[in-house]
């Protein structure tokens, strides 16, 4: 099998144009080769048995305006792909940041590895970190929380 080489930077695009759209699916082909990008649509329906997995008496918390003024401002981190988040650079190494540290744009937050690629994800800006929304070696899926930065 020919190798077939291709930019991160074009597959960034591509996963960017799905989220613009609202597409699920984005295929190109140039001459013989193809790439298809894709990402899954969650529905009301799939969030649902996970609320029924919670042990009996837990409550969910209602649903503040806090996630709405985050996307308005734009404060969130999300997950550029599907993978699985590492928080520090190796087993046993301290975290790339945690809440209370001050990053700067371009700073490493953490890693996601998917298709046994680490793949870096950095600050899209600078300014301090206040959150951590997810764990260390956890699947993660595009476009889910990772870090807020204010």
């Amino acid at each position: 099998m020919a190798k077939f080489d291709i930019e991160e930077s074009a597959v960034r695009k591509l996963a960017e144009l799905l989220e613009e759209t609202g597409l699920s699916e984005i295929e190109v082909t140039n001459g013989d080769k193809s790439i298809r990008i894709s990402r899954s649509v969650q529905s009301q329906a799939v969030v649902a048995p996970a609320a029924a997995a919670l042990p009996a008496g837990t409550a969910l918390a209602p649903e503040t305006g806090q996630a709405a003024e985050r996307e308005a401002s734009g404060d969130a981190v999300t997950a550029p792909m599907v993978g699985v988040v590492y928080l520090s650079p190796e087993p046993g190494a301290a975290n790339f940041v945690k809440p209370g540290d001050t990053v700067n744009e371009g700073d490493t937050l953490l890693l996601i590895e998917a298709m046994k690629t680490f793949n870096p994800v950095r600050a899209p800006r600078s300014g301090k970190v206040t959150n951590i929304l997810v764990s260390d070696k956890t699947p993660v899926e595009f476009g889910e929380e990772l870090v807020i930065i204010e």
